[in-house]
């Protein structure tokens, strides 16, 4: 019956979402409350079991995706991005430029959201397009591929960090196997495959959005600009290290924590791409509110996966459901994979599908010593990102830009989603037999 439920659950949640239309946040929460009568619980204990499991999600979670949201307004707004780009392409030049445009798609990646580094990109790649005269798909799904790798795969982003928080993973550790991950993903979603799409010619006038390029003067140096995007690889990089060696000085201990990196990020963002570039202090703190402000549905949907996954929890489903999946004959890695690929494929949201999976899963995945808990985030994360198509944000964006049909963006974007997925599990599959 637990196992019927859960179904019965995730079946709601997928018709308040899809058909309804109803907010997701409050989807969630309306299912937490169905299961948790369905089993029998008290509505004393559900209603502490929704503020429990909210308020336990959205912890330092709330920090590090808030940090991540103002960093990411500062590198947009400061033409940081364009900077980056510019300088690689310059690099690799117009025969290798899907190659340079995948780099400058995971580097800006890496602190903005998918949404916002998607419409920062356009007009680059619109730019690039224009000065090169090569079609606009073999340039565009380089860059977007690496977006979207980040997206599902990387801390700061939301849902890697919601999926590490909820499972004990070590976010630094997670960053550091999921770009030797991404790597694959990106090239085969990317410039292998957008190799394939020269039929897509581009043609003066295709995108019906105005793009806007800002003017070389007014672009922070490339130095600054790639520190100040960086900054947080980095930190979170050291923060595996100092938790590795179990360093007992306090502030090597602060350092180790994830929302300190994000902190310190933004800190110096604040003075290099806003007060050095001219800004005074209140337009920069302006630019930091209206990104906070971006990110209230995201933590929304967040905190109503925490409390799903907590009534799940204290209503013995997901022990039950743990234990019953011991003894299937699979990897933990390729079912998590599995069930957020088909979450996604009915819901359309990666963030969505990641934290049902995890609320689901989350004893199985804790009872699997013999497997990293980054692992299984990295599975889940890539499992995430299958088959978008009509029911996703993301699919409707890239159609609406680059102009085409809902067919050619299923023969596109969709396979390019659905690459970088299948590449994803792959990655982490052999990643498993080293560490």
């Amino acid at each position: 019956m637990p196992i019927l439920y859960a179904l019965i659950g995730i079946l709601v949640l997928i018709f308040l979402i899809t058909y309804i239309k109803l907010d997701t946040f409050i989807s969630f929460i309306l299912v937490a409350l169905g299961l948790g009568f369905l089993t029998g619980m008290s509505v004393p204990a559900i209603g502490k079991s929704i503020q429990v499991g909210i308020g336990n999600t959205l912890g330092d979670l709330i920090l590090i995706i808030g940090f991540g949201a103002m960093l990411g307004k500062l590198v947009a707004d400061s033409g940081a991005a364009q900077r980056i780009t510019q300088f690689i392409i310059s690099i690799f030049g117009v025969k290798n430029v899907q190659w340079g445009l995948a780099l400058a798609g995971f580097i800006i990646g890496i602190p903005l959201f998918y949404n916002a580094g998607f419409i920062i990109v356009v007009p680059l790649i619109f730019a690039v397009a224009s000065s090169t005269k090569l079609p606009i798909l073999y340039i565009a799904i380089p860059m977007c591929s690496a977006l979207s790798v980040a997206h599902g795969y990387l801390p700061p982003h939301p849902s890697p960090v919601a999926i590490s928080t909820q499972i004990g993973a070590d976010m630094g550790l997670v960053l550091i196997y999921g770009i030797v991950i991404a790597i694959p993903a990106i090239v085969v979603a990317g410039p292998i495959f957008g190799k394939t799409l020269r039929k897509y010619q581009y043609r003066e006038g295709d995108s019906p959005f105005q793009v806007n390029v800002l003017p070389q003067e007014k672009l922070p140096s490339l130095g600054i600009s790639i520190v100040t995007t960086l900054l947080p690889l980095l930190l979170f990089s050291l923060t595996a290290i100092i938790k590795s060696f179990n360093f007992q000085s306090p502030v090597l201990q602060l350092l180790g924590e994830p929302y300190i990196g994000m902190l310190l990020s933004v800190l110096l963002a604040i003075y290099l791409l806003g007060l050095r570039q001219g800004y005074d202090m209140k337009t920069v703190m302006k630019k930091l509110e209206e990104s906070f402000k971006s990110t209230s549905t995201i933590l929304l949907i967040v905190a109503g996966a925490g409390a799903l996954k907590q009534v799940l929890n204290d209503s013995q489903i997901s022990k039950y459901i743990g234990e019953q999946l011991q003894y299937i004959p699979i990897s933990p890695l390729v079912l998590s994979w599995a069930i957020a690929g088909a979450i996604r494929v009915a819901v359309g949201s990666a963030t969505v599908a990641g934290l049902t999976v995890v609320g689901i899963l989350a004893p199985m995945i804790q009872q699997q010593t013999h497997i990293k808990p980054e692992l299984m985030v990295l599975a889940i994360g890539a499992g995430s990102l299958m088959f978008s198509h009509l029911n996703d944000a993301g699919f409707w964006l890239f159609k609406e830009y680059f102009n085409l049909t809902i067919k050619e963006t299923l023969k596109t974007w969709t396979v390019m989603e659905t690459l970088v997925s299948i590449v994803g599990l792959i990655g982490v599959l052999i990643l498993h037999l080293f560490v």
